[in-house]
């Protein structure tokens, strides 16, 4: 959460040494105790007095609508005033109401305004505040090493968010040399906080072993403690590792579990995850149905995988009536997103004619798009089309280079296929393949 209201800790000490608490420490411990009513009686006459302090507190009792029916502008009307007496918590504070346009039109270079006023006294939110916003280039020219600097700042006072935050610049290396370690460092202050976050990511740093050795059972421990707070993607990530068996028992119950409360949460991994977990009779009954519903939710949240998978779903009639229209409308989707199984796919239903007119240009075009990314299937139906001149100028040579490679790939290639090619080449023709076949694996595929 970025949005914060804060009550002076040292007007509390104050009404702890002197036994005599005044209005304002009232209204404090009345705010303290969920007496909402007391705290607005309280906070009121002081704040129409000027004190910065109450006008603050005032704001957020609007903001919240405690006490009082909620009310945006009258929060912002409070927090104004005392942000103008250079009251930090207020100046964070309505630097948030710009930041998220409540109480006043969206302005980001007024937040940045207001968040920088506070940070340059030291409020540690607001430091965090303005990070996010030199990261993100909102209301200023986006700046990795100011980002970097304002994180440092709050992080070293022990705020959660920022180290989490310090933790990921680190380990993207913005704005810092990339340092697997000191990404750990961060994210490990920020997980000991309680900042589910913050577990997460570092249940990932032990996940992959970087920053740190490899080790599966500490990232269940961090994917845990941020699952278990609500954190959806650790629990989809801990549903993975229930899946996968790794740092724990297989449980595909388990799994399912973790998906769900991810899932219904709208994380789109997840609920193509437990698609999948229906759509295989995994730790729940076989259910077509189910595993439809869960795909096409994450589908329309644009997930390429799930795009893919629900293209299959409408091409085999899973769930659904089998639809080529559809399915190509899917596999589409999927394919501009670089999702090579799409991309073959779609090229087939172009080859076939299916779904769409039959189009041997376009397929060769998206299975040149998959063969490109190693795709083994794409290579050897990209083989085929040279070898028989569909799409494009017949060519014997490539056609025998891209089932090479396809085949060194583990892509079945039956002999009969293979030795039709063979049958027009000569030895030169063959020499030259195998030359080629190299220099493409040696450029990733890209360009052969």
């Amino acid at each position: 959460m970025r949005f914060a209201f804060i009550i002076p800790v040292f007007l509390l000490i104050i009404m702890s040494l002197s036994g005599c608490a005044t209005p304002f420490q009232k209204g404090v411990i009345a705010t303290r105790n969920e007496d909402f009513a007391t705290a607005l009686k309280e906070f009121t006459p002081l704040a129409e007095q000027g004190l910065a302090e109450a006008q603050n507190n005032l704001g957020a009792l609007y903001y919240a609508g405690q006490g009082v029916p909620q009310d945006d502008k009258t929060a912002f009307k409070w927090v104004s005033l005392a942000a103008s007496q250079r009251l930090a918590d207020a100046q964070n504070n309505l630097g948030m109401m710009y930041d998220t346009g409540r109480g006043v039109v969206q302005d980001d270079k007024s937040a940045v305004k207001w968040y920088t006023l506070a940070a340059e006294q030291g409020h540690a939110t607001a430091q965090n505040n303005l990070g996010v916003m030199y990261d993100t280039g909102r209301g200023v020219q986006q700046d990795d090493k100011t980002a970097v600097k304002w994180y440092t700042l709050a992080a070293e006072q022990g705020h959660a968010t920022a180290q989490n935050n310090l933790g990921g610049m680190y380990a993207k290396g913005r704005g810092v040399q990339q340092d697997d370690k000191t990404a750990v460092k961060w994210y490990t202050l920020a997980a000991e906080q309680g900042y589910a976050i913050a577990q997460n990511n570092l249940g990932l740093m032990y996940d992959d072993g970087r920053g740190v050795p490899q080790d599966d059972k500490t990232a269940v421990k961090w994917y845990t403690l941020a699952a278990e707070q609500g954190y959806a993607i650790a629990q989809n990530n801990l549903g993975v590792i229930y899946a996968n068996g790794e740092g724990v028992p297989k449980d595909d119950k388990t799994a399912v579990k973790w998906y769900t409360l991810a899932a219904e949460q709208g994380n789109a991994i997840a609920q193509n995850n437990l698609g999948a977990r229906y759509y295989f009779g995994l730790g729940v009954p076989q259910d077509d149905q189910n595993a439809f519903k869960w795909i096409s939710l994450a589908a329309d949240q644009r997930l390429a995988e799930a795009q893919f998978n629900l293209g299959t779903m409408y091409e085999d009639g899973r769930g659904i009536p089998q639809d080529y229209k559809t399915t190509v409308n899917w596999y589409t989707l999927a394919a501009e997103q670089g999702h090579a199984k799409a991309q073959n796919n779609l090229g087939k239903m172009y080859e076939d004619g299916e779904g769409v007119p039959q189009d041997h240009k376009t397929a060769v075009s998206w299975y040149t798009l998959a063969a490109e990314q190693g795709h083994a299937k794409a290579q050897k139906n990209i083989g085929f089309m040279f070898a028989d001149g569909r799409g494009v100028s017949k060519d014997i040579v490539s056609a025998y280079m891209w089932l090479n490679i396809s085949a060194s790939l583990g892509e079945d290639i039956d002999s009969k296929s293979r030795e039709k090619v063979e049958e027009f080449m000569t030895p030169a023709d063959i020499s030259a393949a195998q030359i080629l076949m190299k220099e493409c694996v040696a450029k990733n595929y890209k360009g052969c």
